[in-house]
């Protein structure tokens, strides 16, 4: 299983680097791409001879670029991809790595002030605890990516932080693997995320997030959280009730209170009130069908991690199991299944058509579509709750 981390869609579109070309090129035209590139990195300070080393007798990865269509977060439902995410086993291996590490995770906690639990729940995400690191060659798989693949700019970008680290002799180039989309070691850092954030801590003189030991790579996690804005001890999320005839235009990000104003409005704690860590705002990734969260200002630590709202619950709900937390309670409508991304485009397309604008189409249900979401269906009589099921596109097909 693969999961993908430092996602951050939003700086996809303005890292420097090639220009964009046009997906699905196939082979035939990687190698002079290559040779276009060795001029690029040259220009970034790559010696010849790290060039020479690292993209010598490169391939083309055609398995990348399929897996690069196809990402777990933005192709299931929530309650499908947290089936996965939060499994019995994956709570058990947690909390098994959580005692097997404790003084380890400890002393983390004690220099950056990110609950173990949040560290532990990413470790087991990316990479099943270390069980499952990736084994592609990172240089060969964020060439494909840049030669062949949506984001071409982006993944140029982390391809020459890739030669950076090897010119630095942080790794030998054999052990620079990891996933299809570049990202290395227990808690998969893309190469720009190591340089910035990865950490030596067990003072060998290495930031090593690649071998067996994980201490380098869960503080480099706990690093980057910190440095990104973790508040200690303040939950992600709290799944709350919503009363009846609730205004579900109140479920905005860009909306929060503090949950002892949202309580005023009926939105309470499954358990009780919830306490005034922070503003919060209303989360409902199922719709007004579905359940319902207020999240805090550590809920966007998270996304800048990986983007997906499934993603983002996943890491959350994950760590609150490992810590002896129950299940998410309310019912999800399964009957419902994930819009495909032509789907999406289409969603898009549609919305922007009737006259409310998605600012862009770009098969990502993202804050400005769920507005736009929100607009079509108000002005259709419908429960403006911004949730994107087929149903929905159907309807808009009239």
């Amino acid at each position: 299983m693969r999961w993908v981390l430092v996602m951050v869609l939003a700086l996809w579109a303005g890292m420097a680097g090639a220009q964009d070309v046009p997906a699905d090129k196939g082979p035939g035209g990687f190698a002079e791409w290559v040779q276009g590139f060795r001029v690029r990195a040259a220009a970034h300070g790559i010696t010849q001879a790290t060039r020479d080393a690292a993209l010598t007798g490169l391939s083309y990865n055609a398995e990348v670029i399929k897996r690069d269509r196809s990402q777990n977060e933005f192709t299931k439902t929530v309650w499908v991809y947290l089936e996965t995410a939060a499994s019995d086993d994956r709570i058990r291996n947690g909390q098994a790595a959580l005692r097997r590490h404790s003084a380890l995770l400890d002393a983390i906690k004690a220099r950056y002030g990110v609950d173990r639990q949040i560290v532990v729940a990413i470790w087991g995400l990316e990479s099943a605890y270390g069980t499952f690191r990736g084994s592609i060659p990172t240089v060969e798989a964020l060439a494909t990516l840049a030669y062949d693949g949506r984001r071409g700019d982006f993944f140029e970008g982390q391809l020459i932080d890739a030669l950076r680290i090897l010119q630095d002799d942080h790794v030998r180039p054999d052990d620079m693997t990891g996933s299809w989309a570049g990202a290395m070691g227990h808690t998969q850092f893309i190469p720009s995320s190591f340089l910035a954030y990865a950490v030596d801590f067990n003072g060998d003189g290495r930031r090593d997030i690649w071998h067996d030991d994980p201490a380098d790579a869960l503080a480099s996690t706990a690093a980057y959280l910190s440095r990104n804005g973790w508040v200690k001890e303040q939950p992600w999320g709290v799944e709350v009730t919503v009363p009846d005839g609730f205004d579900y235009l109140q479920a905005n990000r860009t909306i929060t209170r503090l949950p002892s104003q949202w309580a005023a409005l009926g939105v309470v704690g499954l358990d009780g009130p919830v306490r005034d860590y922070a503003t919060a705002s209303l989360l409902l990734p199922g719709g007004a069908e579905g359940a319902a969260f207020l999240i805090f200002p550590n809920f966007d630590v998270i996304e800048t991690y990986n983007t997906a709202d499934s993603y983002i619950i996943a890491v959350g709900h994950l760590a609150d199991r490992i810590m002896g937390g129950g299940p998410i309670r309310h019912a999800w409508p399964v009957e419902d299944r994930a819009l495909t991304y032509d789907e999406r485009i289409e969603l898009q397309e549609r919305l922007t058509a009737a006259g409310f604008d998605t600012k862009g189409i770009d098969g990502l249900i993202g804050p400005l579509t769920i507005d736009a979401i929100r607009g079509w269906q108000k002005a259709n009589g419908m429960v403006p709750d911004g949730y994107a099921p087929p149903r929905l596109l159907e309807r808009l097909r009239g």
